[in-house]
């Protein structure tokens, strides 16, 4: 009953209101801080914009619209603390950005249900690698960083971005282990590159979702204002605390997307 009423409230209320306005910036503030420090916050944007009575396919290109502002926020401030090397950034983005323009197009066709079922034993995987050795996440692998960009890596982040033109959730933890396990940065650079690379792919499947007519502006607008603040916040508090408290809020955040996923799955 309660839950019926709020939906309710949602799907009825004038987005312009008080309630609405503090509502959706408020959610916005909570998934662009802990997408900053992490990953994995948008699916809390998918149950609100629901919610409010959007098909998942909207949800999923409005959340886009935050998404984009985020990143670039985060971007920019790490740049500034000369966390984020560009160079290497271009080179990780490039197929990130490639693999999301088929990914968003060809987002209705994919078996979404075999895709979280991988993703979940993927993850579980992760959580194993970020505890059996730890110093390579806090301190990097520098021979990597001589190696040349092979073709199989490529390939690795070509799917990532595949994933990222799909769905939002998640894929900042997968960018934040593939920059660790093959281009050998430590776990703060490798949340910088992850800011860069969802903002170069980003506006490609933002331009794809809008040809399609799926994007509400007027929400996805309103909503990144608190993504905007909560970047901000969450940037200051990595660059504060570092790659051990990085490190620990991906732990959190992977063992409840997995359970999610899990529940959702059986």
């Amino acid at each position: 009953m309660i839950f019926e009423n709020i939906n309710t409230y949602l799907q009825n209320a004038d987005i312009f209101s008080l309630p609405m306005l503090a509502i959706l910036i408020f959610v916005g503030f909570v998934v662009g801080f802990v997408n900053t420090v992490a990953g994995s916050a948008t699916a809390i944007t998918y149950i609100l914009f629901m919610a409010m009575g959007m098909p998942i396919s909207v949800a999923n290109a409005t959340s886009r619209v935050g998404v984009l502002l985020q990143f670039t926020t985060s971007s920019i401030m790490f740049k500034k603390k000369g966390f984020l090397d560009f160079k290497e950034a271009f080179k990780i983005g490039m197929p990130v950005m490639f693999g999301s323009i088929f990914g968003a197009e060809f987002a209705t066709l994919i078996n979404q249900h075999i895709f979280e079922i991988v993703l979940a034993i993927f993850l579980s995987v992760m959580i194993f690698f970020m505890f059996y050795d730890a110093k390579i996440f806090m301190n990097g692998q520098p021979e990597k960083r001589h190696e040349r960009f092979t073709t199989i890596k490529w390939i690795a982040f070509f799917i990532i971005g595949f994933y990222g033109g799909f769905t939002h959730i998640g894929v900042g933890i997968l960018l934040i282990f593939a920059s660790v396990m093959l281009a050998g940065m430590n776990i703060v650079e490798a949340n910088a590159v992850k800011q860069f690379a969802v903002m170069l792919y980003t506006p490609v499947a933002l331009t794809v979702f809008a040809l399609h007519g799926q994007i509400n502006w007027k929400v996805g607008l309103i909503y990144s204002a608190g993504n905007i603040l909560g970047a901000i916040v969450g940037t200051r508090t990595t660059m504060r605390f570092g790659g051990n408290f990085i490190r620990w809020c991906v732990v959190v955040i992977i063992i409840i997307f997995i359970g999610q996923l899990i529940l959702k799955n059986i």
